[in-house]
């Protein structure tokens, strides 16, 4: 009965899933056929015009030229997945990585670079580079959850200690009244 039932719950699950891709297919994309500039200006100026949190202003060769120096791959997939104070997709979750990819190639370009529109092997190796980064940033997390627990542990090691301390020392004060009491 339980793996019938499981089975029934993955189909369900797989009818579900094509559904909303099948929604996710049938709306149109506010990307879809802006390029590079167009990206820029109506999401990446917002830091790289006035380099807001440090971000690398547009046109400032010196502030890009270690930036294209990575390359175009890895810069991409970098910014892409978020780095230093830059959020993820530029805090558009739903930007696809060939938009992105084109507004930092153009970027680049405008600030000392020669890059171009990424084609699909480029766009596939920024794809494998993200993912690379993405667990790199996992495993910083992870260290990062047991370091927390850690230190959680040890903070309610000491709480008990401390209680335990303040119940001995209550104790002891209301033993030696009595003490008295019964000395008496």
């Amino acid at each position: 009965m339980k793996r019938y039932l499981s089975i029934g719950v993955l189909i369900g699950l797989a009818v579900i899933s094509l559904n909303g891709h099948a929604d996710e297919k049938a709306k149109p994309n506010a990307w879809q056929g802006k390029t590079g500039e167009d990206v820029y200006n109506t999401v990446c100026f917002a830091c790289h015009k006035e380099g807001v949190a440090d971000a690398p202003k547009l046109g400032d060769k010196a502030a890009w030229a270690d930036l294209i120096e990575e390359g175009q791959a890895v810069l991409t997939a970098h910014a892409w997945v978020g780095v230093r104070a830059m959020p993820a997709k530029g805090g558009q979750p739903d930007m696809p990585l060939e938009a992105f990819a084109d507004a930092v190639a153009w970027m680049a370009s405008n600030s000392g670079g020669d890059w171009k529109t990424p084609d699909d092997t480029l766009l596939a190796v920024i794809r494998e580079e993200a993912i690379q980064r993405i667990g790199v940033q996992v495993t910083e997390m992870q260290e990062m959850q047991q370091e927390l627990h850690k230190l959680t542990q040890e903070h309610l090691e000491n709480r008990l200690q401390n209680m335990e301390q303040q119940l001995r020392t209550l104790t002891t004060a209301t033993e030696k009244p009595a003490e008295k009491a019964n000395k008496k």
